[in-house]
């Protein structure tokens, strides 16, 4: 017993695939997930402090204004100026506190600067094509392949139904990595949320993200947009290696 959880604190199992009836995150492996994951926290803690003072005025006022506590209605007590400027000046100081770290992070994650190597990746109905545009073959032609869904009859024991694909993303670790997102036919949604990834696949435009993989690992998404009947079964699988072993896959493609 020891022995398992020293090795779950040395050897953490990161949950970096959706699980049934999930109410929070996956594990993060990138600083724009981070990001994402404190705006939610500082976000919902305003939540708090709105719905805990909103029902302490409500219950205040059916406890203490109820027909019985306080049968005699004064005409001086249906306005209030003072009470009015309150409840219209906080919240617009609370959506101003959300707002500032609402733009920083999106701008922040809007930036793309000096990336060390580019995937483009493109939606079809209903599979993912990717190219690594930065690497070529012995022919000339940039190192590129589809992706499919592995069907349920095909699954191998690890590998999770509606999730896993033949051909995954295969990206180093500590890499600054920008992915340029368009569609073929319809408009896709390339997302994956271990990775904070999400971003539309729109034909004829290119859309561009970045993101740099913290730690080695295989992060599952799917396409968030509703594209046709096979929608449900586009799954995309990127998957971080270390340099080394990165280089090795280079030479396998």
């Amino acid at each position: 017993m020891l022995n398992l959880i020293f090795n779950i604190i040395i050897n953490p199992i990161y949950n970096d695939v959706p699980e049934p009836l999930q109410l929070g995150f996956q594990d993060g492996a990138s600083p724009g997930y981070s990001g994402i994951v404190d705006l939610h926290d500082s976000i919902f803690f305003y939540l708090v402090l709105i719905c805990v003072g909103v029902f302490w005025v409500l219950g205040s006022v059916m406890l203490n204004f109820s027909a019985k506590n306080n049968p005699i209605t004064y005409k001086y007590t249906t306005h209030g100026t003072l009470i009015e400027l309150i409840w219209t000046i906080t919240p617009a100081l609370i959506l101003i506190a959300i707002a500032f770290p609402s733009f920083k992070l999106l701008y922040m994650l809007d930036e793309v600067i000096s990336p060390a190597m580019t995937v483009k990746v493109a939606g079809n109905q209903w599979y993912w094509s990717y190219e690594y545009s930065d690497f070529i073959k012995e022919d000339g032609d940039a190192i590129s392949f589809d992706s499919y869904m592995i069907p349920e009859s095909d699954l191998e024991v690890g590998q999770f139904r509606l999730l896993d694909v033949d051909n995954r993303v295969v990206v180093p670790v500590d890499t600054h990595i920008r992915f340029i997102v368009t569609g073929t036919d319809v408009i896709h949604d390339f997302a994956v949320p271990a990775l904070g990834l999400k971003i539309d696949a729109v034909p004829g435009r290119l859309n561009q993200t970045s993101v740099i993989i913290k730690r080695v690992g295989t992060f599952y998404g799917q396409c968030s947009e509703i594209c046709g009947t096979y929608h449900g079964f586009m799954p995309c699988v990127v998957q971080g290696v270390e340099a080394e072993n990165f280089l090795v896959w280079l030479d396998q493609v």
